[in-house]
Formats: C-alpha cells, structure tokens, sequence
C-alpha cells in the first residue's frame, strides 16, 4: 500500500470514527457533516471527497460496525453444522456487536419515526449481510433436514436477532435487576430457538 492510499484509508477511518460518535450522540438528523469533519480534525471539503452524503457516511458507520461477524460467518469453516454450537456462535458475535454500539443502536431506535427515509434505507441495507449469512445458514440446514420445512425462516431470524436485541437493551438499562448472566440469556435464547426450528428424529 503505498503513502497516498494509506493516508486516505487513515483519513477514511477516522472520519468514520467521528461520525459513530456523533451519530450516536445528535441522531441522524441532528448530525451535521461539518460536525463529523470537526470532530476528526478534518475540513468539511475533505469528508465529502470520501463520502458524496450524510447518509452515505451512516452507511459507512453501521458497515464498519458488523464487518468483524460478517467477515467471520464468510468463512466456511465458521460453521460447524451443528445447529446448538453454530447459533450459540453467532449470538455470542451478533451479542459483542450491539454492545459494541450500543449508544449508536439506542439513538436509532429512539429516532426510528423521524429518521429521513433514506437514512432508514441505509441501516436495513447495512445490517443486511448479517441477517442474510443466518438465513442461508438456516436454509441450508431445512434441505438437510435439519430444520422443520413448515418454518418461515425470514421472521425466524428477525425473532432471533430480535430476542438478542432486547436482551442487550434490558439488560444495559438495569431492567432484569441482574436477576441472571448475560450468558444465561444467551444461552436460553439459543436453547428456546433451536426447539422450535429444529425437525426432531421421526418428524
């Protein structure tokens, strides 16, 4: 990588570093462009020479946030075929990410009704990779017979993701008191889940 592609791959990631952070502090609509640049020390000339949009740059952000998971469920050997041990897996990384953002993921859910509807688009597009490796995953696993063929699998992985979501969330805000671990949750999230898709012997 030679110096003028490793300054801008630099400059891309703190551009990128300065708009999670005002993202998750003003929300999507209360962030500003030249905000982000000020932030990460940068001209406004220059975040536009790396991003044409605001929206853009959500993308960036929310892309940025997911590439560790998506990357590891791209590699073939990420998958066991073992339905307990590989959601096990995949909530334990999808787990890491939210609290990883969870500041950012707390703003968007609170500005969820004022979001632009491009922005909105953004986000589904961005988050899409990950939900998409679980659904092939499971698709592969229904031709196998493993899983049962009377099981919708879209609003399956949008249950699933869904129950790691709120988990993430109550537990953070103090609503479960600390009555139980985060691994027991995770856990029985897995456990519950993979009982109802899973086709049992005979089935």
């Amino acid at each position: 990588m030679n110096k003028a592609v490793r300054s801008s791959s630099l400059t891309r990631v703190r551009l990128i570093e300065a708009a999670s952070q005002i993202f998750a502090c003003l929300g999507v609509q209360g962030a500003t462009t030249r905000e982000i640049a000020r932030v990460a020390g940068l001209n406004e000339v220059t975040l536009f020479r790396h991003f044409a949009s605001k929206e853009q740059l959500l993308g960036a952000v929310i892309e940025n946030a997911l590439a560790l998971q998506i990357e590891v469920f791209s590699q073939p050997e990420a998958w066991t075929q073992d339905l307990s041990v590989d959601l096990r897996r995949y909530a334990q990384l999808y787990n890491n990410m939210l609290e990883a953002q969870e500041d950012l993921i707390r703003t968007f859910i609170g500005e969820a009704k004022r979001h632009p509807q491009a922005a909105k688009q953004v986000i589904q597009e961005a988050a899409k990779p990950l939900g998409d490796k679980l659904l092939a995953y499971l698709q592969s696993s229904q031709k196998q017979g493993v899983v049962r063929s009377d099981i919708d699998l879209l609003p399956a992985v949008d249950m699933f993701t869904g129950m790691l979501l709120a988990g993430m969330l109550c537990r953070n805000a103090k609503l479960n008191q600390n009555i139980y671990s985060r691994e027991t949750y995770l856990e029985t999230c897995v456990e519950i889940f993979v009982r109802g898709i899973r086709l049992e012997a005979g089935g």
